[in-house]
């Protein structure tokens, strides 16, 4: 599907998005060494813990919303919304008042608004979009963040430590003309809602959340589903620690400027928070560069395979960083992390879907995102945890984490065999 041939409502809000999330990426990599240099590591670990849960819950309520009150109407108020809290935050950290306090305040209703858009966001492509094109539709917004990704950090990496609350004012303006934009230009695309007491959408909001969690029930009946999550949790304490632990640690061992790259009698220094922005820009750069060749080049080996090497190379990288104060060592150390978060990219969704029954695949999904919704609570306490027993320590657990969810890994694919011999056999 030609990007000519897209829906307006799509075509306004890729490029409309596009902007935001530069904005949002050029401050977001640094937050971490903010409320840690703020609030110190055990309480700043503790307070993202916090944020998180309420951005699941808001992430849990956003399809009901979506449903019931429309996509434009949820998309439009999440805009706004964001757009107010980041002139909360830039105000907390302006020139007139310095308060992380209401800094934290202000990037947690950034998170739940967050939250509100993103199912909106995503039903609204699957309204306007035929199915077999979707796939090629959400790969160009997804190529989008990332390429955001690379941009925001390389500017934040220069600009943030003098000029945080320009930064934040920037994205609060962008957040509220989007907003307004998508008042008054987006067309709503979302069935008209129909009370029907048997429908799931039009249940009150507490017994829609209450079905939303029990729903997750398939966990602990499907063993080797089980398993699939509690190893997905394990991996994801460490690529969790892109936005989290490592943009910390960065600051903290590369305080003296050290030469990225000599051209001639000039040199260009980096340090800090610039060294981090360049770390997270690389990440963008390889995930928007390679993920489709890599992707296709796992479809050559065996899941088993693929899923037990990629948790052993993040533990790799993670043992790379805590062993280099050297940028061009975290440099690499960036390179084999990525290569283990692509190694995973479209496989696992695969893999859900041949656990799936025909009949529960939806409800399968959105199990499997909770390795991910657990993993991210979780992941903070390595920055406290970095206080208590030191960086190698930390990295030295994180690394264990992820060659213990290897392990699972191997014995889920053991009992999976198990299960599609007997089902065969039966047969």
């Amino acid at each position: 599907m030609r990007l000519r041939d897209w829906d307006r409502n799509l075509k306004i809000r890729l490029a409309g998005e596009a902007l935001v999330n530069i904005s949002f990426w050029m401050f977001f990599p640094f937050l971490a060494i903010y409320f840690t240099e703020s609030f110190g590591k055990t309480a700043a670990g503790l307070l993202l813990i916090f944020s998180q849960v309420f951005s699941v819950a808001a992430n849990l309520m956003g399809g009901y919303c979506a449903d019931r009150y429309g996509r434009k109407r949820m998309m439009v108020l999440s805009a706004i919304g964001q757009g107010l809290a980041f002139f909360l935050f830039a105000y907390a950290s302006s020139p007139w008042l310095d308060s992380p306090v209401l800094g934290f305040i202000s990037f947690t209703a950034v998170s739940i608004f967050g939250s509100f858009y993103w199912p909106a966001s995503q039903a609204m492509v699957a309204d306007v979009v035929p199915e077999k094109d979707r796939n090629n539709v959400f790969a160009i917004f997804y190529t989008s963040i990332n390429i955001a990704v690379v941009i925001g950090p390389i500017i934040g990496g220069i600009f943030y430590a003098e000029h945080r609350f320009e930064l934040l004012l920037a994205a609060a303006i962008l957040n509220t003309l989007l907003g307004l934009i998508l008042l008054k230009l987006l067309g709503e695309t979302a069935p008209p809602f129909v009370h029907n007491p048997e429908n799931e959408s039009t249940k009150n909001w507490t017994r829609f959340f209450k079905d939303q969690l029990k729903d997750y029930r398939v966990i602990v009946k499907d063993k080797t589903f089980l398993l699939f999550i509690i190893a997905g949790v394990l991996a994801g304490q460490t690529f969790m620690q892109l936005d989290l632990l490592i943009p910390v640690y960065t600051k903290d061992v590369i305080i003296d400027s050290q030469v990225l790259l000599s051209l001639g009698d000039r040199s260009f220094m980096i340090a800090g928070e610039q060294a981090f922005g360049v770390l997270i820009s690389e990440n963008g750069f390889l995930v928007a560069l390679f993920t489709i060749a890599v992707t296709k080049w796992m479809t050559m080996y065996k899941e088993k395979n693929v899923f037990i090497l990629s948790s052993a190379v993040y533990a790799l990288s993670i043992m790379m960083f805590s062993q280099t104060n050297w940028i061009w060592g975290m440099i690499l150390a960036m390179a084999v992390f990525t290569f283990a978060e692509l190694m995973g990219v479209g496989i696992q969704q695969g893999f859900i879907s041949k656990l799936a029954p025909d009949n529960m695949r939806g409800q399968y999904f959105a199990a499997g995102s909770l390795r991910f919704t657990i993993a991210r609570m979780i992941a903070p306490l390595s920055i406290p945890l970095s206080a208590w027993f030191g960086y190698f320590n930390t990295f030295l657990l994180l690394a264990l984490l992820a060659l213990l969810s290897s392990l699972i890994y191997h014995l889920m694919f053991r009992m999976f065999e198990k299960q599609n011999l007997g089902a065969n056999q039966g047969a």
